[in-house]
């Protein structure tokens, strides 16, 4: 039996730990089979970015085709998009019903501070969240979409996406869905690691890869917190890199 197709459309990370690298190993963990859609080529290592180089979105696009044209995909995730051009190209693919199962995350900046999305592009990413099966946005990623969208509360912002709104918690362990009109906690201990370079795209992968194994979007959500946590367990003590160090995405066949 074949496995199921999940495509990533996101950039680049030149030291394994973020980006379309973990979400290929996370995909390859999680049984399903994973494509990419390369939107940035980035020079990173785990002290920070060096340098970003956008893919033109004419380009992006042809990927795109190239994938959809040629595989059964049966979920996408979204990361680094870089710009306004690629934010709204891979919008107007989900509005037309070509995205199933979308997941955004929304990839603003890096674990190690550094900027990967251009400033007047914030304000696009509202548009593509009203397409999203799940979005994964980190607290200060919301809190951005707050302030150039002038929404008061929390939910106003959670509503604009069809599907469920994760609020991850990042530090604190502590993630809020927006699900079905009301928020649930998903509440663990804190992993005493500076290895969480690529957590975000970890779970939003993992996000992706249950709702292509037929998971519904809140059980999807959950598997996805636990995988991640596991991973962060595995790879606590690891000494990779001066700087934020990546998480473990391979470790022995799931079950």
């Amino acid at each position: 039996m074949n496995p199921p197709v999940v495509l990533s459309i996101a950039g680049s990370d030149s030291s394994g730990g973020a980006g379309i690298a973990a979400d290929l190993a996370t995909f390859a963990a999680l049984g399903v089979h994973g494509t990419a859609v390369i939107t940035a080529v980035t020079a990173q290592n785990t002290v920070g970015v060096q340098g970003v180089h956008p893919v033109p979105a004419e380009f992006v696009a042809r990927q795109i085709d190239s994938v959809l044209d040629d595989l059964p995909i049966a979920a996408v995730k979204t990361g680094m998009l870089a710009n306004r051009d690629i934010i709204a190209l891979v919008g107007d693919y989900a509005a037309a019903g070509r995205l199933p199962n979308l997941v955004v995350d929304p990839v603003m900046v890096s674990s190690t501070g550094d900027r990967l999305l251009e400033a007047e592009a914030e304000l696009a990413y509202l548009e593509l969240l009203g397409h999203a099966t799940v979005a994964t946005p980190n607290a200060r990623e919301a809190l951005v979409f707050r302030e150039v969208g002038s929404f008061e509360e929390p939910s106003d912002l959670a509503a604009l996406c069809p599907g469920s709104f994760v609020m991850t918690g990042e530090s604190t362990a502590i993630d809020f869905v927006f699900h079905d009109g009301g928020w649930v906690e998903l509440s663990a201990d804190v992993i005493d690691t500076d290895n969480d370079h690529g957590t975000g795209c970890t779970f939003s992968a993992a996000v992706a890869a249950a709702l292509a194994a037929g998971l519904m979007p809140l059980d999807a959500i959950k598997a996805a917190k636990s995988f991640v946590r596991r991973r962060i367990e595995r790879s606590a003590d690891w000494d990779l890199g001066a700087g934020r160090g990546p998480v473990a995405h391979l470790m022995k066949p799931e079950l």
